[in-house]
């Protein structure tokens, strides 16, 4: 603090026994280690004071910067959004209008054509009898479709109860 040698105090040391005397020197030097004590921790505490005001703009500072930085995210993302809007709206009535387009040449081609062709079933029924399969042994196993029901318990799952334990787990 302040920048004091030893030969220093002695000097200082011998000046007050003389001024003050052997009696009442120990008071004054008690009272000098109180107040200096004192003036210590008062330091201290504004230095400790200072350094929490310094730490405390800059956690606002920086709350700032970050309260910054979300606003101008904020703002990118909703640019981005209201674009992306922008472009399924487009892309919507570009859609609906070629749908539109599509209905009218629909109905302008349909009204060309006088006769619709029959469906498939109808022609497989007009077809000769020899060319169908008579019994289902004679269906090829891909055009066969399975029975939902009895897929479910070949499979054995059900949300609702638990596993079955296996039973070699109970020997």
């Amino acid at each position: 603090m302040f920048d004091i040698g030893f030969s220093e105090l002695v000097v200082i040391g011998i000046v007050a026994l003389l001024v003050l005397g052997p009696e009442r020197l120990p008071k004054v030097a008690r009272t000098t280690g109180h107040l200096l004590g004192r003036l210590q921790r008062y330091v201290s505490d504004v230095k400790s004071d200072i350094n929490r005001e310094m730490q405390l703009d800059e956690l606002k500072r920086l709350q700032e910067e970050a309260r910054k930085s979300a606003m101008e995210f904020e703002s990118t993302v909703r640019s981005e959004v209201a674009s992306i809007e922008g472009g399924v709206a487009s892309s919507l009535q570009s859609a609906s209008s070629a749908v539109a387009d599509l209905e009218s040449s629909f109905k302008a081609s349909s009204d060309a054509v006088p006769e619709v062709p029959a469906p498939a079933s109808a022609q497989l029924a007009h077809a000769a009898p020899e060319a169908l399969p008579l019994d289902a042994n004679a269906i090829p196993d891909t055009m066969i479709m399975p029975d939902p029901v009895q897929d479910e318990r070949q499979m054995d799952f059900d949300c609702n109860r638990p596993a079955p334990e296996s039973k070699s787990s109970k020997t």
